[in-house]
């Protein structure tokens, strides 16, 4: 995949601003009141809402009416909010797209992606285990359990399932003696802390200190909270590159608040930088622009999997 380059990073984000720029009084907000953003589940909602409390106030400022954030159990909660015309805006992942495309291919529109500090676009499924369980390979994970992180997670459960049954030739149920949902991708390192399950799989940006959790990712936002040390696990598979999720819109929106929304977000790096890492779990390089188009290898695979199904 070709690399964006910070120039035109930069470029991209000053011509998509000057429609913040000029923004005025419209009558969209008289039809959207509130722009309500879902925050999807996998790690404590005390600590979605504390970190996602700047991104809050920032688009307020920008936007000229009430923001309000609403975490969900479970990534199926913030993907029905957006069918439902209940949620504005969300971050989401690949699989995530793709589930609401394969329901409404109008409902959503994605905007922009987080641009990894290697200057990718894509991220990778890692699987782990505790440091000192005496299980290195994949091999050694034949007929021992396995906790994905929540059916509608790209990293935690379409694309490792999809790839470890090609490499392992055959279905995953004849291979671990177990597998299940952890919740969400924190609960499930959580779980294989406690010994309920051998491994888990999760996220990461695959770049940076990795004693740190990477750059980004899982591992890293609970290295940062105090909840793991990198020490305690070990990685022991890695998926191919996989496309970062989206954010995405709600199609039937305005045009101007579409605007102003991705105006807004791409300054976001440079007019609050903390605010910036605090909802992307870690280091990043900004956001980048995308389209339908760059979802579709993980469309196609989520459309055979359910086909599977």
């Amino acid at each position: 995949m070709m690399k964006p380059t910070i120039a035109a990073l930069a470029l991209g984000a000053t011509a998509l601003t000057s429609t913040a720029a000029l923004a005025q009084d419209a009558d969209w907000r008289e039809d959207v009141p509130v722009f309500r953003i879902g925050l999807l589940g996998g790690e404590n909602e005390a600590d979605r809402l504390r970190d996602h409390a700047c991104q809050e106030a920032y688009l307020e400022e920008r936007l000229g009416v009430d923001v309000e954030l609403f975490p969900a159990s479970d990534y199926a909660g913030v993907m029905q909010g957006l069918l439902a015309g209940q949620l504005e805006f969300a971050g989401l992942g690949s699989s995530g797209y793709a589930g609401i495309y394969l329901q409404d291919p109008e409902a959503v529109e994605p905007l922009y992606t987080t641009m990894q500090i290697d200057g990718s676009l894509g991220y990778y499924s890692v699987m782990y285990t505790l440091a000192d369980s005496g299980i290195d390979t994949i091999e050694d994970m034949e007929g021992r359990t396995l906790a994905f992180a929540d059916p509608n997670s790209t990293s935690g459960y379409l694309v490792p399932s999809f790839e470890l049954a090609e490499q392992l030739g055959g279905p995953l149920e004849g291979y671990f003696g177990e597998t299940g949902f952890g919740g969400g991708h924190e609960q499930a390192v959580v779980a294989v802390l406690n010994g309920q399950y051998d491994a888990g799989v999760t996220w990461t940006s695959g770049v940076g200190d990795i004693n740190q959790g990477y750059s980004r990712g899982n591992l890293r936002s609970m290295v940062d909270r105090g909840m793991l040390d990198m020490s305690d696990i070990q990685i022991i598979w890695q998926s191919n590159l996989i496309t970062n999720g989206p954010r995405v819109i709600r199609s039937d929106l305005p045009q101007e608040l579409k605007d102003l929304v991705m105006g807004a977000m791409m300054q976001l790096q440079t007019e609050d930088r903390a605010c910036f890492d605090a909802i992307n779990d870690g280091e990043s390089m900004g956001y980048w622009p995308i389209n339908h188009e760059f979802y579709e290898p993980i469309i196609n695979m989520r459309r055979a999997a359910e086909g599977a199904r």
